[in-house]
């Protein structure tokens, strides 16, 4: 993708803090706003999770060679109402940045069909400018009981808004009655968005999530 074309900067000048995929996303979405590159309309945060908050994700940067890293949630940025196919920005995946969603797809996403029930994978869907005004997050989930960092945070000062100072696990959740955006089961978001479902992508090739 020619520099020209970039809605956002290139992967390695995208603010990023390992681990707080929320908040890489919340700023790509926040740059997007202020350098008005694309309308913000085109843009949706997804949130990938289940009520188990284990799901399995391939071609990871921390995974280990064909095997999964199983999340207990991710975030992604979505850019459609494109000619082509539509766009996925996600900062802690090998594939290319973006990636179109056909190809993370099969190869991130791959399939529900032949793992077992409790790692299927729900994604909740909030346009982009639903994100920068409602959520919040104090990080206290990255903290342990001593309250020691699980992971060093972001440099810059924690996301809150006028109403809340801590609102994640409302995005987190795949409940639909709970919190912003809409809640897909993985076959119907990618009929939606993608115009397939996750059937004609490739199986899972780790036992683990299949015995």
């Amino acid at each position: 993708m020619k520099s020209e074309d970039r809605i956002i900067p290139s992967r390695e000048s995208c603010v990023y803090t390992s681990c707080y995929c929320e908040e890489n996303v919340w700023k790509l979405c926040e740059f997007v706003r202020q350098e008005r590159t694309v309308p913000l309309e085109q843009l949706f945060v997804i949130f990938i999770s289940n009520k188990n908050r284990m799901v399995p994700l391939w071609k990871q940067k921390s995974g280990h060679g064909d095997r999964p890293v199983i999340w207990d949630y991710h975030v992604i940025l979505l850019q459609v109402g494109l000619q082509s196919d539509s766009l996925v920005y996600d900062l802690d995946s090998e594939l290319s940045f973006p990636c179109s969603l056909k190809l993370y797809a099969a190869q991130a996403f791959r399939s529900d069909r032949n793992i077992r029930p409790e790692y299927h994978r729900k994604l909740r869907v909030v346009p982009a400018d639903s994100f920068l005004l409602n959520f919040a997050s104090d990080r206290s989930h990255m903290k342990t009981s001593d309250g020691s960092w699980r992971m060093p945070p972001p440099p810059y000062p924690p996301i809150h808004t006028t109403e809340s100072h801590m609102n994640l696990d409302d995005f987190i959740s795949m409940d639909p009655a709970v919190g912003w955006g809409t809640v897909f089961s993985l076959d119907h978001f990618l009929q939606s968005y993608a115009g397939n479902s996750s059937s004609s992508s490739s199986s899972s090739s780790s036992s683990s999530l299949t015995s």
